[in-house]
């Protein structure tokens, strides 16, 4: 990963000096301010910051430079990693980085996604300030912040973002972020879902599969026995990727974010991504057949 970063970093800290000089250099590259922590230690810096949520001003303590200092390695290297991408199992060097590139990988390599949202609390906007309720999520009654998560049959992270505010709905990120047009341009596309994607599956029925409606009370026992046992197989089906999002929650910061709020979105990308290298090292798994095997073809 280090020889990945290091060039991209200089690529990046060149172009905001040009932006900020507002053109090319006029002296040659080496001369000005020195670094104070060279590239490995702001990569340490920030993946500790990421991991276990260590403050800036205590990590400037442990590299023995000022608060500052940690603050910037740790805002650059943070958009690095955001922009990284996830990596894809069995396929080495190959990253997905869009939407589109997910739906085109999953049509390509017949993969069947999963589908689901997770929250992360987040700090109560001030008093006054416009938007304020948006991030006021209905099913947690805190203030949170929403992302979607696709993984394979295993629980392999293959993206992780469609960043909104607590208070939207699954169903209505699924229509603004363009993953209902993704469906509708790849049509061989199967994915399994939860019971917040239910209008998806309804528009989608051959290739989006949500828990089954459950049986009026009038219903026969046979009918509520049938739908228990198909909500049991879509839901053993679908946990894997509610075992994508716990990964994540094993970090730091994604267990309450008391970071500004603006800055979400490229951290979740970023330890995503950094989750999505070590599930994709992950050896693929035969999938075993559940469907009934007649012994005998002949009868008595």
């Amino acid at each position: 990963m280090l020889e990945e970063l290091a060039p991209r970093w200089a690529a990046l800290r060149e172009s905001a000096l040009r932006e900020r000089r507002g053109g090319d250099r006029q002296r040659a590259a080496g001369a000005g301010r020195k670094q104070r922590l060279v590239f490995t230690d702001r990569l340490l810096a920030t993946l500790v910051h990421l991991r276990l949520g260590l403050p800036h001003a205590a990590l400037a303590e442990l590299f023995e430079v000022d608060r500052s200092t940690v603050s910037t390695a740790i805002r650059e290297v943070r958009r690095l990693l955001a922009a990284r991408g996830f990596a894809v199992p069995d396929r080495p060097g190959l990253r997905i980085r869009t939407l589109e590139d997910l739906f085109a990988y999953a049509q390509a390599e017949a993969v069947e996604i999963r589908l689901d949202g997770t929250e992360v609390q987040v700090r109560r906007p001030h008093a006054g300030r416009p938007g304020r309720k948006a991030f006021i999520s209905g099913k947690k009654r805190q203030n949170t912040i929403k992302t979607t998560t696709f993984s394979d049959h295993q629980g392999r992270t293959l993206f992780s973002g469609v960043v909104r505010p607590g208070r939207m709905h699954d169903q209505t990120a699924v229509r603004t972020e363009g993953i209902a047009e993704q469906f509708r341009l790849h049509p061989t596309v199967k994915a399994e879902v939860d019971s917040g994607y239910q209008g998806l599956a309804k528009e989608f029925p051959d290739q989006v599969s949500a828990p089954p409606k459950k049986p009026g009370d009038d219903a026969c026992e046979g009918d509520k026995r049938a739908w228990r046992e198909l909500r049991r197989r879509q839901s053993s089906a679908r946990i894997c990727v509610e075992h994508t999002n716990a990964e994540y929650k094993q970090w730091h910061p994604l267990q309450r974010y008391t970071g500004r709020r603006e800055d979400y979105d490229e951290t979740h990308r970023a330890i995503a991504s950094l989750v999505s290298d070590r599930s994709a090292r992950r050896p693929t798994r035969r999938r075993t057949s559940t469907e009934l095997v007649l012994v005998r073809t002949t009868t008595c």
